[in-house]
């Protein structure tokens, strides 16, 4: 060993001693290496908004997204345009955007009606959304739990016949009914979804009430097969992100800027913003393979396109400096 400027070897074993500590708690800390973000602003995030977005617009901002890293966004929904009349043009930007190696695009179809339109529309990845509250369910989708379970079964069913991977979506409202959360989830992992993502749709949710959730889930699924959907209506998103991180989740879905809401929940806001995520991921030293500069200018060509401006902390603090 070296000579320390005090003279002695011991200041070095000291740093030796320390770095160990240091890994140590890293190791202890529990958190992932890498994390998968699921970009949702071009479905959650404008299916909320007032002002129907031009159809050239939508596929514009997903190209843009498709050149930031991002592996995976979620692109339209397969929904009746009477009950959601931001999705109206599905079809035509299913097929207008260009799909980039590498990254997945999938879509929501409620039912097999969606489904089949879906994939006539190049569709290779689908999702399934149920919710955890019977009157949510009637609200969102027009039918009770158990009746969306059945509807689920057959798009699920035609989906791995066809090779065609599932993710179950939104059990809404999940931290404030952990034994439908449970139920739900495990019905939906059970019939074939490769992942399920565990969403606080009316972003009441805070730390504790996501570990107690995720502690109840993860008795009937792996923590490799969950994702968490943050909204921020309480500012509570991303320290609740942070708890599932340290319990093992490494999938999170978010949305530029901020986008988004719940147009059945009163005073719900949107989902956590990608921009403020990634910073944090950033910070925290965990990988995500996604270019932060890039999605702040997505998120700044979407915002001036609906007229608004951003919900995310980290763009307003950077577009302003």
């Amino acid at each position: 060993l070296g000579e320390c400027p005090s003279g002695s070897s011991v200041c070095v074993v000291a740093l030796l001693c320390d770095t160990e500590k240091q890994i140590e708690s890293s190791q202890l800390s529990g958190l992932p290496e890498y994390v998968k973000i699921v970009e949702v602003g071009p479905r959650d995030g404008l299916q909320n908004e007032k002002v129907i977005v031009p159809t050239d617009i939508k596929i514009e901002f997903i190209n843009r997204l498709s050149q930031t890293g991002l592996s995976v966004i979620e692109v339209t929904s397969f929904v009746s345009s009477k009950w959601v009349p931001q999705m109206a043009d599905h079809t035509e930007v299913m097929k207008g955007i260009n799909q980039y190696p590498g990254v997945r695009y999938p879509v929501l179809t409620p039912n097999l009606q969606g489904f089949h339109r879906a994939v006539a529309a190049g569709a290779t990845e689908i999702s399934v959304f149920g919710a955890a509250s019977e009157s949510f369910s009637k609200k969102n989708i027009n039918c009770s739990i158990e009746e969306s379970m059945g509807k689920f079964e057959e798009v699920v069913k035609s989906a791995r016949h066809m090779n065609i991977p599932i993710r179950g979506l939104f059990i809404s409202i999940v931290l404030l009914a952990l034994g439908l959360s449970q139920q739900v989830s495990k019905r939906l992992y059970g019939m074939g979804c490769y992942e399920v993502s565990l969403g606080d749709t009316i972003g009441v949710g805070t730390p504790g009430s996501m570990k107690r959730m995720l502690e109840s889930v993860m008795k009937e699924i792996p923590p490799g097969a969950l994702a968490v959907h943050c909204h921020d209506t309480y500012g509570q998103a991303l320290a609740n992100i942070l708890t599932a991180l340290q319990m093992g989740i490494n999938v999170v879905d978010s949305a530029v800027s901020g986008l988004g809401g719940c147009p059945y929940a009163k005073g719900a806001s949107g989902n956590v913003a990608t921009e403020d995520l990634i910073y944090m991921l950033n910070g925290l030293g965990l990988n995500t393979g996604v270019d932060l500069y890039k999605v702040m200018e997505a998120g700044d060509f979407i915002c001036k396109a609906v007229h608004k401006n951003t919900n995310s902390k980290v763009a307003q603090a950077s577009f302003s400096a």
